[in-house]
């Protein structure tokens, strides 16, 4: 049984969420970037007694659209996944539901899911810090009973996570990442976009119609050239505050059976 971690992680809290879970996993392991992956890497690799680690951000209650339309490709072939969504002390509305959708399509079966904190992605002051302490012990101990009971051998359960069919309908934010005038054109937020919104000829130029505001680029970029505008962020930011303000717990969805 291999380990495989499939990710979507622009800025860094869903990955650490999902090796936190991981690293609990004792044998053979492999990551596949979702941001960036070849998908005839692993078309046909992935072995029914396989386990597979699906995380992604929600964005706006939904799966990210680059994300989705990677996982569609993937064949699953009845391997067991834990699906993971990550989300900035908001709520993550259909997100786990259309993963499990996308997941089940694609030829997985999904054997439990997990709704977990990081700090918010654009307003840091949201779940600032998370995963923490608490967080990291909960998931470990959950991904340890989830490991032992598979190399235990037992089965598992149809079970329901949170959503409702048709998801909610998601049309972006109306918040861009910018270049500003110490960007020195290195190419390096061009590399990591998942949709090919910034130019490769003139980096500083961002098609604000194809970009999802995913902070990639502001992640990556060594001299802090790419900001969203402030005034906006703002704005948005006192539209979140009562929604975001109190501490929300991880959730986790599974059904044993024996």
């Amino acid at each position: 049984m291999k380990l495989y971690e499939m990710v979507f992680s622009p800025t860094g809290g869903t990955k650490k969420v999902c090796d936190i879970f991981s690293n609990e996993f004792q044998g053979e392991k492999r990551t596949f970037d979702l941001m960036k992956m070849d998908l005839s890497d692993c078309k046909d690799e992935i072995m029914s007694d396989d386990i597979c680690l699906i995380a992604v951000p929600s964005f706006g209650g939904r799966v990210p659209v680059p994300a989705a339309e990677s996982l569609k490709k993937v064949k699953g072939n009845h391997a067991k996944a834990v699906l993971i969504t990550v989300f900035g002390n908001r709520a993550y509305d259909d997100t786990l539901l259309e993963l499990k959708d996308i997941a089940e399509a694609s030829g997985f079966v999904c054997i439990a899911a997990i709704a977990a904190i990081a700090e918010h992605s654009i307003m840091h002051q949201f779940g600032t810090g998370r995963p923490d302490k608490q967080d990291q012990e909960e998931l470990k101990k959950y991904a340890a009973q989830i490991f032992q009971m598979l190399s235990e051998g037992h089965t598992f359960g149809a079970f329901v996570v949170p959503g409702k069919r048709p998801y909610r309908e998601y049309k972006g934010l109306p918040l861009h990442p910018k270049a500003g005038k110490l960007c020195n054109e290195c190419g390096a937020c061009v590399s990591v976009c998942p949709v090919g919104a910034i130019s490769k000829e003139n980096p500083k130029v961002t098609d604000n119609e194809t970009c999802i505001t995913c902070m990639g680029c502001v992640a990556v970029c060594s001299k802090h050239a790419r900001k969203l505008n402030p005034i906006l962020l703002a704005v948005a930011s006192n539209k979140m505050k009562k929604v975001c303000s109190n501490r929300k717990e991880n959730e986790i969805y599974d059904k044993w059976e024996g």
